[in-house]
C-alpha cells in the first residue's frame, strides 16, 4: 500500500498480463465522477512523439468495478480495471497459472539492462527469469495510477484546485529556461507532439527524438506540474513525514526513471544568495497576503502558502537501448549485451501526465487530512469553516 494518509492506493498487474487493477480507498461519498476526465487523462498518457509500438496496440479505458453508483462515489473503495489488449499476444508466456514452456523461453530475460530494475529485482526476489521483475517494474503500471489520479483530480476540482503540466526540457533543450508559471502551462497544447512548455523549442525537440531513434538511443527530460488554487495550510511542519514537499517528492520519485525532483525554483536558488532565493510577503489588493514572487513553489516549511504549487520532475533516458549495453548473461555468467525489450525513444510527455496524477493523489490526501469528512457535503462545509477561521485570524492582526 502507498504511504498516503487518508487516501490509500494499491495497484496490481503486469505489463503483458491480462490487465491492471487500481483500488483507491478514502474518497468521500458523493463525489461526481467525470468520465470525460478519466478517459482524457488515460489518452494523454499514451500520447507523445517518440512512443513505441505498444501505444498503437493499447486503447486504455478504465472500467469502474466498485465504489461508484449512479455516477457518485459511495465512500467505499473505488476499484478500476484496465484491460491489456496486448495480452492476446503474450498469454502463452504470461498466463497467471500455467505458461507455455516454449513461449516463456522465447520471452525469457537473462541479460539484464543497466539502469533498469532487472538485476536488482532478480537478486532481491531470487528470480532467474528477469521477466518476473520487469513486467511489474514496467511503466505500464502507471496507467493504473493515472486512472486513480483522475479521481483525485475530481475531488480537488470540487475544492477549486486545477492541475496542469508541460514538458520543460527534452535532453539538453530547455534546461536553461526558467521555471514556468501557470499561464505558460495553460498555453501547453496537449495535442502537440511533445506537450512542450516552450513552443519555439518543439521543432528542435521532435528532430532530436528522430535523431535518437535513428541512432538507437533514448532521451530523458524534465516536466513541470503546477497546482493552481491550493489554499494555505495543507501539509504540516511538525513532523518529517508530514511535510508536503517530502510527500510530493516521494510520490514523483516513484515514477519509473524519475531521478530528481525540484520544488519551485530550487535549483536556481541553491546557486545564489538568500536575498534572491525567497519570496517577499505583502498585502494583496483584494485582501489577505501574497508573495511578490514564487521561488518557493507554493511550499514553505512543508506547508502550502497559497501560491501556485510548482514541482518539476527530472526523468533519465529510458534504460532499454536497441543495441544494448555491457551486461552479464546470468545463464553462463559471461559478458553479454543487455537484451532488448520493445520500448519508447522517450516518454517525457507521458511522464508529465503521470506526475499530474501523483501530485493530485498527494494533494487530495492533504485536503482530506486538513478538512476531513465522510461525504463531499461535509468536506465542503469543513473547508468553508477553515477559510472563515483563517480570515478571522488574519483580521485580528
Amino acid at each position: 500500500m502507498s504511504p498516503l494518509r487518508r487516501l490509500a492506493l494499491a495497484t496490481a498487474g503486469e505489463s503483458h498480463g491480462p490487465g491492471l487493477t487500481a483500488i483507491l480507498t478514502g474518497l468521500p461519498a458523493g463525489l461526481r465522477v467525470d468520465l470525460d476526465l478519466l478517459a482524457r487523462d488515460l489518452g494523454r498518457r499514451q500520447h507523445g512523439h517518440g512512443r513505441g509500438p505498444r501505444m498503437k496496440i493499447e486503447r486504455d479505458r478504465a472500467e469502474i468495478r466498485g465504489g461508484v453508483r449512479d455516477g457518485e462515489t459511495l465512500g467505499s473503495p473505488v476499484a478500476l480495471w484496465i484491460e491489456n489488449r496486448d495480452w492476446a499476444n503474450w498469454q502463452g508466456a504470461m498466463d497467471p497459472l500455467a505458461v507455455d514452456p516454449e513461449a516463456a523461453e522465447r520471452r525469457r530475460l537473462h541479460a539484464p539492462r543497466p539502469g533498469h530494475a532487472d538485476l536488482a529485482g532478480g537478486e532481491k526476489y531470487l528470480r532467474r527469469d528477469l521477466r518476473d521483475v520487469l513486467e511489474r517494474a514496467s511503466a505500464r503500471e502507471t496507467a493504473a495510477r493515472v486512472a486513480a489520479g483522475a479521481f483525485a483530480k475530481m475531488l480537488l476540482a470540487a475544492l477549486g484546485v486545477e492541475i496542469r503540466s508541460g514538458v520543460r526540457a527534452l535532453g539538453a533543450l530547455g534546461v536553461d529556461r526558467p521555471t514556468p508559471g501557470w499561464e505558460q502551462l495553460l498555453a501547453v497544447d496537449d495535442a502537440s507532439p511533445l506537450r512542450a512548455v516552450h513552443r519555439d523549442l518543439e521543432p528542435q525537440m521532435v528532430a532530436l527524438v528522430d535523431d535518437a531513434k535513428a541512432r538507437g538511443e533514448t532521451l530523458g527530460g524534465a516536466v513541470t506540474v503546477i497546482a493552481h488554487g491550493v489554499p494555505p495550510g495543507w501539509g504540516s511542519h511538525v513532523a518529517w513525514d508530514a511535510k508536503l514537499d517530502g510527500r510530493l517528492a516521494q510520490a514523483l520519485m516513484s515514477i519509473p526513471a524519475i531521478k530528481a525532483v525540484e520544488i519551485g525554483a530550487g535549483l536556481a536558488a541553491a546557486g545564489g544568495f538568500g536575498s534572491a532565493a525567497h519570496d517577499a510577503i505583502g498585502l494583496a489588493p483584494e485582501g489577505g497576503l501574497r508573495r511578490a514572487t514564487n521561488r518557493a513553489g507554493g511550499l514553505e516549511g512543508g506547508v502550502t502558502n497559497g501560491e501556485d504549487l510548482v514541482v518539476t520532475a527530472y526523468k533519465k533516458p529510458i534504460a532499454t537501448l536497441r543495441d544494448g549495453l555491457p551486461s552479464v548473461d546470468l545463464d553462463t555468467l559471461s559478458p553479454a549485451r543487455s537484451q532488448y525489450e520493445r520500448s519508447d525513444v522517450t516518454a517525457v510527455p507521458a511522464a508529465g501526465v503521470i506526475a499530474e496524477a501523483m501530485v493530485a493523489l498527494v494533494l487530495a490526501d492533504a485536503a482530506l487530512e486538513k478538512y476531513g469528512g465522510d461525504s463531499m457535503a461535509e468536506l465542503a462545509a469543513h473547508r468553508e469553516a477553515s477559510d472563515r477561521c483563517r480570515a478571522g485570524w488574519l483580521s485580528r492582526g
